[in-house]
């Protein structure tokens, strides 16, 4: 009751005009010039917008007596924080100087936790693929700029048709939850080809967690997290960029993108509108007539909007559509049945997502409510031998409706700390079918999970214990999934972090199920023992974050450690032939599985402070 007559009377502010106002500039430390397209946000409300070409800022109608704490943060410079206190009908000046930061650690990030915090202090390791990153190494989607983030690995399975799996802690692909926008949308078949899927126009930054994390995420979270985050409007804008690779022979890479920002005058709307076209030739290394990297053709169009309905509350909406078309093989110019090896798809995805942030007054309560869709259409070949039986098609709609709800506590026991707890849907339909190979599956699959997790902070430690209860409806009980982490920094520049998470994959169909492997001539069936039981996983983590600079070069090296134990564990048993000749494998549970691990990174870079 205090929680929704709390909400209830910030809503009611919403239209309230406060006269109290704050401006300022963004300078950099060293040089004192004005940085353009910083921002500025306040910290618990909706309040933020980007200082001009000027590198001034005029933020209105800010609330008055109580304590605020604003935030300055720019790419490539370490966030600054302020606390201030504003009086009714007066206009405060508050500067900002913003040193840059050559070793990126003072980010801030959200898949530690769900909630924004300092990526130095977040209780779990996060690293950031941003969208520097994308540019500096011309990567047209997500499994490219990946390619360069330590601890990962992308590995291609099938030379065909490029099927990429992301590989963390040792672990295939199905170990490792996707998320856009902090959502779970990605289904089994969105994880056969979806890392080249998105485009990079429409995303800000990626975040990857290797391990399990936090309990507000899946269970199925086993190997790591990698967060999506789309771009959301923070000026007006109008870009038009194109990146041509030319590979061996002339052949081209060609990727074109159109994207638009449009925002407010008073920053309570705006919009990101993004467009990407790419174009790009089949690659055969060794001549053999066998395609290496198949060709791709592909579309996207979509959009990112937000209306602040208040200083304490914001709608979000999120929708693009993607169609594509990629084959591989030989003979690319003929119909795929009429060629030894092909491997041919065409999808068209329609996916988006609706949110509702809300924030009381005080800062300590927050309520987030949501739901994500994605549709997906397929059309697809995957033969040997001139087989002309080798079509199929596959139907995938995937619906998340959640809410979560957080509190914090000045303290609790022995330290301040930040309740959160919250409910999450996930319906997925599946409907495969290859007639030719006697291969149908439908599939439903529907998760209904609760979660509680509590948070202590200081500047010391860190202290994250909570539990996921999932009911699966391929399960026939509830699965409780406890996870732990600590962050413990003994001094300044040395972090120690430990954690323990559990989970378990439910008997069903996944991505690899879903693409049909030609080797040697012959397709390769994986189908489902009827009797095969989930899989459950124990994992533990222990990591030293160090810090240092020498001279004019900053330094920052991690070792990080980790084990994880599968029980039941899903492996592949070769079958039979079936009658068309085709070899068949059969998902089934063996005994165990163990993978263990040591990661170590180290960056170096120069001071640009000094």
């Amino acid at each position: 009751m205090c929680v929704a007559t709390t909400l209830d009377a910030v809503a009611q502010r919403r239209d309230k005009t406060t006269d109290t106002h704050l401006v300022g500039h963004v300078t950099d430390a060293k040089t004192h010039e004005h940085i353009a397209f910083a921002t500025i946000a306040v910290r618990g409300t909706t309040l933020g917008m980007a200082t001009n070409q000027g590198g001034h800022y005029m933020l209105a109608n800010v609330p008055y007596d109580t304590e605020l704490t604003v935030v300055a943060s720019s790419v490539g410079y370490d966030p600054v924080e302020k606390v201030v206190t504003l009086k009714a009908g007066k206009t405060l000046e508050l500067n900002f100087e913003l040193r840059e930061s050559s070793v990126e650690v003072e980010q801030v990030v959200v898949s530690a936790n769900r909630q924004e915090s300092n990526r130095k202090e977040a209780p779990t390791i996060v690293n950031i693929v941003a969208s520097e990153l994308f540019d500096r190494t011309s990567s047209a989607n997500i499994a490219e700029a990946l390619n360069y983030q330590p601890g990962v690995r992308v590995e291609y399975s099938c030379s065909n048709c490029g099927f990429p799996q992301l590989r963390i802690n040792g672990l295939e692909g199905q170990y490792t939850q996707i998320l856009l926008d902090s959502r779970p949308i990605f289904s089994s078949l969105a994880g056969v080809y979806g890392l080249e899927q998105l485009p990079a126009s429409m995303i800000e930054r990626v975040e990857v967690v290797r391990g399990g994390g936090s309990a507000l995420f899946g269970s199925n979270a086993i190997a790591g997290v990698v967060n999506i985050i789309t771009k959301e409007p923070q000026r007006n804008l109008l870009s038009l960029s194109n990146t041509t690779g030319v590979m061996e022979g002339g052949l081209t890479d060609i990727s074109t993108s159109l994207n638009a920002s449009f925002v407010s005058n008073d920053y309570r709307a705006g919009a990101y509108v993004f467009g990407m076209i790419r174009d790009r030739d089949a690659y055969d290394r060794n001549g053999d007539g066998f395609s290496e990297i198949p060709t791709i053709n592909s579309e996207t169009i979509g959009f990112r909007t937000y209306y602040k309905t208040s200083a304490y509350s914001k709608l979000t909406a999120e929708y693009h559509h993607i169609r594509e078309f990629r084959r591989g093989g030989d003979n690319l110019d003929v119909p795929p049945h009429e060629a030894e090896i092909a491997e041919k798809t065409r999808h068209g995805i329609n996916g988006g997502g609706l949110r509702f942030d809300l924030f009381s007054k005080d800062y300590r309560h927050k309520l987030n409510l949501y739901t994500s869709f994605q549709g997906i259409r397929r059309s697809s070949y995957y033969g040997a031998g001139k087989d002309p039986n080798a079509y199929g098609r596959t139907i995938d709609n995937t619906f998340v409706a959640g809410a979560q709800y957080a509190y914090s506590f000045r303290k609790l026991l022995f330290l301040p700390s930040q309740l959160t707890m919250g409910v999450e849907f996930n319906n997925t339909n599946l409907i495969d079918h290859m007639t030719g190979y006697d291969r149908h599956i439908k599939q439903l699959s529907q998760t209904i999970g609760g979660y509680v997790q509590n948070e202590w902070q200081s500047d010391e430690v860190n202290l994250v214990i909570g539990a996921r209860l999932d009911k699966n409806n391929l399960i026939d009980h509830v699965i409780v999934s406890p996870r732990a982490n600590v962050r413990y920094t003994p001094i300044k520049n040395l972090i120690l972090r430990a954690g323990y998470t559990s989970g378990y994959r439910a008997p069903q169909a996944y991505d690899e199920d879903l693409h049909v492997m030609a080797v040697g001539g012959e397709a390769s069936l994986i189908v489902l023992d009827p009797e095969l039981r989930p899989e459950y996983s124990h994992s533990v983590t222990a990591s030293a974050d160090m810090y240092a600079t020498a001279g004019k070069v900053q330094f920052n090296v991690l070792v990080e450690g980790f084990y994880t134990s599968l029980n039941d564990v899903f492996t592949l048993v070769e079958q039979h032939a079936d009658a068309a000749g085709n070899q068949v494998l059969m998902r089934t549970n063996a005994d165990r599985a163990e993978v263990r691990g040591v990661n170590i990174e180290a960056k170096a870079a120069l001071d640009a402070n000094n």
